[in-house]
């Protein structure tokens, strides 16, 4: 079922990472799971022009470093560092402990596949039609590297009555292949005729190549199996076959029938 399951769950320690990585007891679970939530919200919200792929969350000693991996680093900076500042005492009342901020420049948004899915929602949002926003994506991403893309658009599309779902793809995308580098994004466009839900897929090739396979071991001689025992006189012939024996049948006699009959 490689096409229903959440790709980076799917993919989690074999081909890819927690983007919250920390440890807690029973206890702390909960709240640090609510505070790193409330901390990707307010990132939404506050840098909502800055193309912000992923927000990776640590939590090192009491700490917090958040790392922002952004197409426009620019913006989450701001003159002198001035919006990092304010941006960091926001998070610091958020989580309650000292927070340093990391800003990740991503040297390809056209292949992330959260940036791309923000920007067809952000054009469904211009009415720009939908088969355009999404063919101009996958064109984007195929010509910078990607070696395919799928994109899902569900909801009123154009205006249209009756709910619905489109996608179209371009090249491979593995989707049950657990080595393969799949990137998964997904975003929501509020347009006057309700809310559409964009899915995007993006394959960029196999993580494992040929040269990191685990070499082939040979087996010990302690380890070697011994040789089977010859076979016996009689063993792997078939057994003969049995018929089951009839009981001969009864004879009648001209003197028994003409006795039975006085």
């Amino acid at each position: 079922m490689g096409q229903k399951i959440h790709p980076t769950g799917f993919r989690l320690a074999v081909t890819r990472n927690w983007s919250s990585r920390w440890f807690a007891n029973s206890k702390s679970f909960a709240s640090m799971l609510h505070e790193d939530i409330k901390v990707r919200e307010h990132l939404k919200k506050k840098l909502a022009h800055a193309s912000v792929g992923r927000v990776m969350i640590e939590r090192p000693a009491k700490n917090a470093r958040i790392t922002v991996f952004s197409a426009r680093p620019g913006v989450v900076i701001g003159k002198k560092g001035e919006d990092i500042e304010l941006l960091k005492a926001d998070l610091q009342k958020i989580m309650g402990v000292p927070v340093h901020v990391n800003i990740e420049e991503i040297r390809k948004p056209e292949v992330d596949a959260q940036l791309i899915a923000d920007s067809i929602a952000q054009q469904l949002e211009k009415r720009i039609t939908f088969r355009r926003a999404m063919k101009r994506a996958m064109q984007n991403a195929m010509r910078l590297g990607a070696q395919g893309i799928k994109i899902m658009s569900s909801g009123r599309l154009n205006g249209a009555e009756i709910a619905r779902t489109e996608w179209y793809r371009e090249g491979r995308v593995p989707l049950h292949t657990l080595r393969a580098d799949i990137d998964y994004g997904f975003s929501e466009a509020s347009t006057t005729y309700g809310i559409i839900g964009i899915k995007v897929w993006v394959y960029k090739g196999e993580m494992v190549g040929k040269g990191e396979q685990p070499a082939v071991v040979e087996a010990n001689e302690n380890e070697t199996r011994r040789p089977r025992r010859p076979a016996r006189e009689g063993e792997g012939k078939p057994a003969p076959r049995r018929t089951a024996a009839r009981k001969p049948a009864a004879v009648k006699t001209a003197g028994a029938s003409d006795a039975a009959a006085e």
